[in-house]
């Protein structure tokens, strides 16, 4: 609630960049900043981020969205699903680490289709190609600079402490510390 109250105050993209620029990641330029913001704004209404059909409401698999990507003819739904697939590997890969390591999906993979859905597109798009770049090579990082900025506003409960915990326990990934410490934990 504490994202939408503050992003009430002058629209959520905009939140979205001005937090990004307060945590000061290196090499995130102010177009950079301004893709992010935008996409995290339209990945907050629900018709963007789901697909609807006969089965029902959910998220194509990004492995599905390559398969139709390489098998258009057309050029420019070519780039239209690699951009979707590009912006859903970073907001989900960002968002939802621990629901999909749990199903045994790493973070390897969305980087790893991230950085292949930008890479075409800083070769092919028609326009934004530099931001494209950026992404392809920044990704990583850029998806570190998400998770932080969403996660500095959310409440976990004790259970879910205890899961950061055990996984950081078990993995000692750096992202997991940085977060367990932004939350007061003292690792050792």
């Amino acid at each position: 609630m504490a994202i939408i109250a503050t992003a009430g105050r002058y629209g959520l993209a905009e939140f979205f960049r001005t937090e990004f620029e307060q945590i000061k990641t290196p090499n995130t330029d102010a177009d950079t900043r301004f893709y992010l913001g935008s996409m995290m704004d339209r990945y907050a209404r629900s018709d963007q981020f789901f697909s609807f059909d006969e089965d029902g409401i959910g998220i194509r698999p990004l492995a599905l969205l390559y398969e139709d990507a390489y098998t258009t003819t057309s050029e420019r739904e070519r780039c239209s699903l690699l951009r979707q697939i590009g912006d859903q590997s970073l907001f989900i890969g960002a968002m939802f680490p621990q629901f999909y390591s749990r199903k045994g999906i790493a973070r390897d993979y969305f980087v790893g289709m991230g950085v292949g859905a930008y890479g075409y597109l800083a070769d092919h798009a028609p326009l934004m190609r530099d931001i494209y770049a950026k992404l392809a090579e920044r990704f990583a990082q850029l998806l570190e600079l998400i998770a932080r900025v969403c996660n500095r506003y959310r409440k976990l409960d004790a259970h879910e402490l205890l899961a950061i915990y055990q996984h950081w326990e078990s993995t000692r990934d750096p992202a997991l510390a940085r977060q367990l410490a932004e939350l007061g934990m003292v690792l050792k």
